[in-house]
């Protein structure tokens, strides 16, 4: 079974900046993709950032040159540096795997993290 675990969500004042963290767990071969995603209340959830496991690099225009999105490969890990945080930013952020490889193939399905809430006060 694969599992990611998100850490690194907390209060902050906008301006200020918080970082992510996102480890997969498991029998887990390789990983094509692996990103974030926020949900905020009462809107659906939206893509945030992406990285393919070559290094191409998917952003929402609405966080492009505050956040940056990183991978460690090996440790089967991604990472979202948040700069100049906004209220606009609050939300509860998901990390995402996809195209994930198991020892017996293609593992199937996305797999979601549980979610960890980043809240920026005003």
């Amino acid at each position: 079974q694969v599992r990611l675990v998100e850490s690194g969500g907390g209060l902050v004042q906008a301006g200020g900046s918080l970082r992510l963290s996102c480890a997969a767990s498991g029998n887990i071969v390789s990983i094509n993709t692996m990103g974030w995603y926020r949900q905020a209340p009462g809107k659906q959830r939206e893509l945030v950032a992406a990285m393919t496991s070559g290094g191409s690099t998917d952003y929402a225009a609405s966080v492009k040159g505050r956040f940056t999105i990183s991978r460690d490969n090996a440790k089967k890990a991604v990472y979202l540096q948040m700069n100049s945080l906004i209220p606009e930013d609050t939300a509860v952020y998901y990390c995402n795997a996809g195209g994930v490889y198991v020892p017996t193939g293609y593992y199937g399905m996305e797999c979601w993290g549980k979610g960890t809430l980043v809240t920026v006060s005003s």
